[in-house]
C-alpha cells in the first residue's frame, strides 16, 4: 500500500518558514533602500531578461511538452497551495535548479536535465517544490537583484566595497536560511522525508552511475554525525568558516533539519490543520508513488 500526499489548503507561507529565514530577513530589510530598489528597478528588468533567456534556450513545459514533469509541477503546486509557475528543462550538465519572480509577475522555475537524469520523479518533483517555495516566500525578491546591487556597489571605491562586502555577508546568511524553508516545502509537498533526503544525498556525492547504489540511511547516520562536530569550540569555527562564503548550507546539515522537522509536532500539525484528505490508497508495490 501506498499513499498520496496531503492537499494542503490555505498554507501560508510563516507556517512553515524556517525560524532563521524569519530572523535573517528581517536583518536584511534593516538595509536602507534595498527593498524598494529591487521591487521597482531591478526587478522588472530582471524579468525580462530571464523570459528572454528562457524562450530562447530552454524547453517549456507544457500538457503537450513533457507532460510527466507538468504533471509533477501541477501536483506539487497543489500541494503548496500556489499557482503554477512556468517550468523549464535546460541542457546543462551541472545539476542545479532555479527561480526567479517579482510579485507573481512571469514567474518560472528552471530545472537542468542533468539533475533530472540523476533523480526519480518523486525526487525531481522535490526539486520543484523547493523552488515553489522561493516562489510562495517572495525569496526572489532578494536572491539575483541583490546580487546586482552588491557588484554595483563594489565599483565605488572605498565606501562602496565596504558596503558591498557588509551586504554580501549579510545576504549569504540570508540565502542559506531561505534554503531551509524551501526544503521544507519539498517536505510538504511530498510529505516524505526520505525523498527530500536523497536528492541532498545525490547532489552531495551521487552520479547517473552511483544513484541507485547510494545508501541512504548511512548518509542520515553521516548528516547526524554531523551535529558532533560543534561539540567543540574548534569544531564550530571550522563549520562557521566552512559556510561563510556559500550560497546553499552543506547538504549533510540541510539532510538533518529535514530529519528533525519531518518529526516534529509543528511539521505534523501543520498537515492536520491544513489537510482535505489523508492516506489515498493507489497502486500496490510499497514505496510512494510515482507521479
Amino acid at each position: 500500500m501506498s499513499f498520496l500526499p496531503t492537499q494542503l489548503i490555505g498554507l501560508k507561507a510563516n507556517s512553515f518558514r524556517h525560524p532563521l529565514d524569519l530572523e535573517a530577513t528581517q536583518a536584511l530589510k534593516q538595509i536602507p533602500g534595498v527593498d524598494t530598489i529591487v521591487r521597482n528597478l531591478l526587478g522588472p528588468v530582471a524579468e525580462q531578461v530571464f523570459y528572454v533567456d528562457n524562450i530562447a534556450s530552454s524547453v517549456l513545459v507544457g500538457e503537450n511538452q513533457l507532460p510527466h514533469l507538468h504533471e509533477l509541477l501541477l501536483e506539487a503546486c497543489k500541494n503548496l497551495d500556489i499557482d503554477p509557475p512556468q517550468l523549464y528543462v535546460r541542457q546543462h550538465p551541472a545539476p542545479n535548479a532555479y527561480t526567479f519572480a517579482m510579485r507573481g509577475k512571469q514567474p518560472f522555475v528552471v530545472v537542468h536535465t542533468s539533475l533530472i537524469d540523476l533523480l526519480t520523479p518523486e525526487e525531481t518533483q522535490a526539486v520543484i517544490a523547493h523552488e515553489l517555495g522561493h516562489l510562495k516566500c517572495d525569496h526572489s525578491v532578494y536572491l539575483t537583484p541583490v546580487n546586482l546591487l552588491i557588484l554595483a556597489a563594489a565599483s565605488v571605491p572605498n565606501v562602496g566595497a565596504f558596503v558591498a562586502q557588509a551586504i554580501q555577508a549579510q545576504l549569504l546568511e540570508w540565502v542559506r536560511c531561505a534554503e531551509f524553508t524551501c526544503d521544507r516545502a519539498a517536505l510538504l509537498a511530498t510529505q516524505n522525508p526520505r525523498v527530500v533526503m536523497s536528492v541532498l544525498m545525490k547532489l552531495a556525492g551521487g552520479s547517473p552511475s552511483l544513484a541507485t547504489k547510494l545508501n541512504l540511511d548511512a548518509f542520515i547516520a553521516q548528516a547526524r554525525a554531523y551535529d558532533d562536530i560543534s561539540k567543540t569550540e574548534m569544531g564550530e569555527m571550522l563549520k562557521t568558516a566552512q559556510t561563510a562564503q556559500l550560497t546553499h548550507p552543506v547538504p549533510v546539515l540541510r539532510a538533518r533539519e529535514i530529519d528533525r522537522w519531518a518529526s516534529s509536532k509543528e511539521y505534523q500539525n501543520l498537515l492536520q490543520s491544513h489537510k482535505i484528505e489523508y492516506n489515498i490508497e493507489v497502486a500496490p508495490k510499497g514505496g510512494w508513488r510515482n507521479w
